[in-house]
């Protein structure tokens, strides 16, 4: 159920990054998505994971301002990492 709801919230991340203008915005989730696909099918807290959880946060921060949209996205995932233990 988890996977399905980052699954979800991916692919809205990935349309919502298809209608920047901004490439290193494009870029900064592009790689942030690719950084979480990496990440989902492991369990537990590590060090990569909480930097995965970081990375999250930043972009949230980043995108907070002028994309509400995809910091909404952002924060979906957010909680799905932290309800399967990431």
């Amino acid at each position: 159920m988890s996977e399905q709801k980052i699954n979800d919230a991916l692919d809205a991340l990935r349309e919502e990054g298809d209608r920047l203008d901004n490439p290193e915005a494009k870029e900064l989730l592009t790689n942030l998505v690719e950084n979480i696909e990496q990440h989902v099918d492991y369990a537990g807290l590590s060090e990569e994971h909480q930097d995965l959880v970081e990375d999250v946060k930043d972009a949230i921060t980043h995108f907070e301002v002028e994309h509400p949209s995809i910091t909404g996205i952002l924060n979906e995932i957010m909680m799905v990492l932290c309800n399967i233990g990431i």
